[in-house]
């Protein structure tokens, strides 16, 4: 069995200052960790990084096949597809800035592609979900909590499975999985971790370096 991966790692880092999937997390590239997490599972047969091609020269010792980033988020993942074996079974996609992502987490998402067809990674919500009802931010209505989980990646699916929700999509999408719902198939939640997090502000990187710090031994 083919398994690829499209690890999106594009973006110029305007919340950060300079683009956050280079930011060192003790002293290494984020997007190099997250590169390096699925290096390690033998069952993954192919990688392809997708970044702006000014930093395709910070990559090149990755082992990885590098694939422009787009206009969009939908854009940067349609390219990396398109550098996939067409032989390829399942596909993982995952934020370049999500590097605590663990080898037990991909193989069970893994697995349950082989199942399912097609599954996110993501954990329950732990606060109160409020929707609001307009503009002036009065509250609607109280989300059921038990109902409510949020999605992380990687987010896996059957090879044709992703390539059909890609090709008819009409629209830009922040989630991979929005594009299989709108074909009408279902998706599978599988549990990751609330350590599985995306790093996107100063804050998050102090976090993710700590969480780091004691999975290798250093505190």
């Amino acid at each position: 069995m083919k398994i690829g991966v499209v690890i999106t790692a594009g973006g110029m880092g305007r919340r950060m200052g300079e683009p956050k999937q280079f930011l060192p997390l003790l002293g290494r590239p984020m997007v190099e960790l997250t590169v390096e997490a699925f290096s390690k599972v033998s069952e993954i047969t192919e990688i392809v990084l997708v970044v702006e091609p000014e930093n395709f020269d910070r990559c090149k010792n990755y082992n990885v096949k590098l694939a422009k980033s787009g206009k969009e988020r939908t854009d940067s993942v349609r390219n990396g597809l398109a550098l996939l074996d067409k032989e390829t079974d399942i596909v993982l996609i995952h934020d370049g800035a999500r590097p605590l992502i663990t080898k037990d987490i991909i193989l069970e998402a893994i697995k349950q592609t082989e199942e399912f067809g097609a599954v996110v990674v993501g954990v329950p919500v732990k606060d109160t979900i409020k929707e609001i009802k307009d503009t002036e931010l009065f509250v609607n209505k109280t989300l059921d909590r038990r109902m409510l989980w949020q999605a992380q990646t990687p987010q896996a699916f059957k090879y044709d499975i992703i390539s059909k929700a890609y090709a008819s999509a009409g629209e830009s999408a922040t989630d991979d999985s929005k594009l299989v719902e709108d074909l009408g198939i279902d998706v599978k939640m599988v549990l990751g971790s609330y350590e599985n997090l995306k790093v996107t502000t100063p804050e998050d990187l102090i976090i993710a370096g700590e969480i780091l710090k004691r999975r290798i031994g250093k505190v």
